[in-house]
């Protein structure tokens, strides 16, 4: 079994109005975005072109929350929430009788991360 990660960036402004605290307020992150797929390879010895998982990621996700206010899309936009939205956003788009979608990284900070691996 192989695993096979891309990762991307992007701006984004959420305040998180449930938490009583700092990032009550609104404010802005560079998040980093890890998608891992999980397959086997095909007869070009690849499990997904890695522009293909690019574009796909891109026009899924990148489109609508690069530079976004991400309380308009998703409620309560904790890392762990981004990572579930992200998911379900993706798990479709990554099932093939090869490969499926395995895992969602969403970093907040340099240091400061969530991993979410579906229900």
């Amino acid at each position: 079994m192989f695993f096979i990660s891309r990762d991307f960036k992007f701006d984004a402004a959420h305040k998180l109005e449930k938490y009583h605290g700092k990032c009550e307020s609104l404010h802005g992150h560079t998040y980093k975005l890890r998608v891992t797929l999980r397959g086997e390879p095909n007869e070009e010895g690849m499990i997904i072109d890695f522009l293909e998982l690019k574009d796909i990621v891109r026009k899924e996700i990148l489109d609508k929350l690069d530079h976004s206010y991400l309380n308009e899309i998703i409620d309560q936009p904790t890392a762990e929430n981004i990572a579930r939205w992200i998911w379900n956003k993706l798990k479709i788009k990554f099932m093939d009788e090869r490969y499926t979608l395995y895992e969602i990284t969403v970093w907040e900070s340099e240091d400061a991360f969530v991993t979410y691996r579906g229900e």
